[in-house]
């Protein structure tokens, strides 16, 4: 059926675009400047289009952060192996918020909702004294560990599973004899793939980008995660707007990957719940 374009729909439509502009401008901004020298970044009007300072702004990057590309594979440690471990004990968490009845259940659901209300920062200075108890400063284990089981990681698939699958499914398959754990493993993982696409990439994106814990944690320029690094780029006198954008480009390039990968199992995610209501 041929849509109908009307006053409204095509403003809605200019509404759309205008935002995807916005929103994509300094991503472009971003790759033109790696390519620019900072004399022409910080001139006016600045450029639009692409320039051949690329490697002049990598050789810069690469001589200022000589561990860049441990930094990169830093962040991307740190960054699978904590969406690996929150979509592991999310899912256990949510699976059990959603499918077993226990004393105190609401209240327990309620309590991990709650600590979503509480401000990153609270948790830093304790965060800091039991790092310290534990011998874990500068070291990756402190980003790891306490992003593992992230409260809105629960909430969601504990959300989804409730919705999407049947508890005659679970009973069936204790019937059969399939151990607790054998049922997660063997039925509510595959099941609940689309969810954990968006929350793999939504942790991913997170941890990828998180700042300030490594700031509180690291010590060493060498276990600096990308931003940390690229971030004491502008306390080194004449701040490289060139080298910076550089390396801005080559560490948001694995986000555009994963999210070119995951975009399907995210718009699944996304709209399993609305589909099913």
């Amino acid at each position: 059926m041929q849509h109908k374009l009307t006053v409204s729909s095509i403003a809605a439509y200019a509404v759309v675009l205008g935002g995807a502009v916005i929103m994509l401008l300094p991503f472009w901004f971003m790759f033109v400047f790696a390519t620019r020298s900072d004399a022409e970044i910080l001139s006016v009007p600045p450029p639009i289009w692409f320039g051949n300072a690329l490697l002049a702004n990598l050789n810069q990057l690469l001589e200022r952060l000589p561990y860049f590309w441990h930094n990169l594979s830093m962040s991307f440690y740190v960054a699978t192996a904590t969406t690996l471990a929150n979509l592991f004990f999310c899912s256990l968490a949510g699976y059990g918020f959603a499918m077993y009845d226990f004393k105190y259940k609401g209240t327990a659901f309620a309590i991990v909702l709650g600590t979503t209300l509480l401000p990153a920062f609270l948790s830093m200075i304790p965060s800091v004294l039991i790092f310290t108890l534990f011998d874990w400063m500068n070291q990756p284990r402190a980003l790891i560990v306490p992003g593992m089981c992230a409260a809105f990681g629960v909430f969601m698939m504990r959300q989804y599973i409730a919705t999407a699958i049947p508890k005659d499914l679970i009973e069936a398959a204790r019937i059969d004899g399939c151990t607790e754990f054998g049922i997660f493993w063997r039925i509510i993982v595959p099941l609940v793939t689309p969810a954990f696409g968006t929350l793999g990439l939504v942790t991913f994106i997170g941890t990828w980008n998180n700042f300030m814990s490594p700031l509180v944690v690291m010590r060493d320029m060498e276990m600096f995660t990308v931003p940390l690094a690229l971030r004491s780029l502008a306390g080194t006198g004449q701040v490289p707007y060139g080298a910076i954008a550089a390396g801005s480009a080559i560490a948001v390039l694995p986000l555009l990957v994963m999210f070119v990968l995951a975009s399907k199992r995210l718009i699944e995610g996304m709209t399993a719940g609305a589909v099913k209501a």
